[in-house]
């Protein structure tokens, strides 16, 4: 699997335009980078609660789905990315109040990546039922686009095609 690339100029690239240069990378990679998919999904990325949570997560499956069915693998693999991290946001804030998971602040060369880098993980507080219900409502989400077979089909077909592009 080749990693997401950090180094591009996301800011000024179109990856509906330039499909070639995007990377499925690890889990919620290059989420809040990706254009125009970011300015598209992410107005709708919400999990205060389990009702805004269930809105969200329906419109962002749709958008998925919407993707896949204009045969756009990009924009159906953000979809999954920003459902995924709505999961994991949820269950983030579900375990840590305010959300803080990490003592200190990100490395100024890190930022924008996920990971600890380096630094120490809180420890867990009591959970938040509202917040862990939310989670379990976009994991709902995740499991249908992770098990969605155009999806994985479309997945293989751009890793195939485009892993000799440097």
């Amino acid at each position: 699997m080749r990693e997401f690339d950090y180094d591009l100029d996301y800011k000024n690239l179109d990856l509906r335009e330039q499909p070639e240069l995007y990377r499925v990378g690890r889990g919620e990679q290059g989420v809040l980078l990706v254009e125009p998919y970011k300015s598209e999904i992410l107005p709708h990325w919400r999990f205060a609660t389990p009702d805004i949570a269930r809105e969200s997560s329906e419109t962002i499956y749709q958008m998925f789905l919407d993707y896949l069915a204009s045969n756009d693998f990009v924009g159906a693999d953000m979809a999954r990315k920003f459902i995924q991290m709505g999961y994991t946001r949820a269950r983030r804030y579900a375990n840590h109040k305010g959300g803080k998971k990490y003592k200190g602040a990100v490395p100024d060369d890190k930022k924008g990546q996920s990971g600890s880098h380096g630094r120490e993980e809180l420890p867990r507080q009591i959970e938040d039922p509202i917040k862990a219900e939310s989670a379990r409502i976009f994991k709902e989400k995740w499991d249908m686009c992770r098990e969605n077979e155009t999806y994985l089909k479309m997945k293989a077909e751009h890793r195939e095609r485009y892993k000799d592009i440097e």
